[in-house]
């Protein structure tokens, strides 16, 4: 592997560790709609405020998202690309492909089972 293959995969392996949460992942997915406060996440995800802030800052230092807009002592944020649909939706195939496979072979253990 060269220097910039390992600083390349390196790089996506951050991003990807941000994500590899499910209340990171759902936080990313409400973002993608609208700018939301913590507060407002907070709420959504049914979790302290200081866990939330932690998932945030998580996500802010892999540069999933970014802050939006200040107002009053609230901080709003956003997705900082448009590409988090279209990674989620290939996350989705490898679990429908895999779902698909297990289906298959859990039917053909169950006929052998009925032989």
């Amino acid at each position: 592997m060269t220097e910039n293959e390992k600083l390349r995969s390196q790089s996506r392996a951050e991003v990807l560790k941000a994500l590899a949460h499910p209340s990171r992942l759902f936080m990313v997915e409400k973002l993608e709609e609208k700018p939301y406060c913590v507060c407002e996440l907070t709420e959504m995800v049914g979790a302290d405020t200081s866990t939330v802030s932690k998932h945030l800052s998580i996500l802010k230092a892999a540069g999933v998202i970014e802050e939006d807009r200040k107002q009053g002592t609230s901080v709003y944020y956003r997705v900082s690309c448009d590409c988090y649909k279209t990674v989620t939706e290939g996350v989705e195939r490898v679990v429908r492909n895999r779902l698909e496979k297990h289906q298959k072979a859990l039917g053909k253990a169950s006929s052998r089972a009925r032989s």
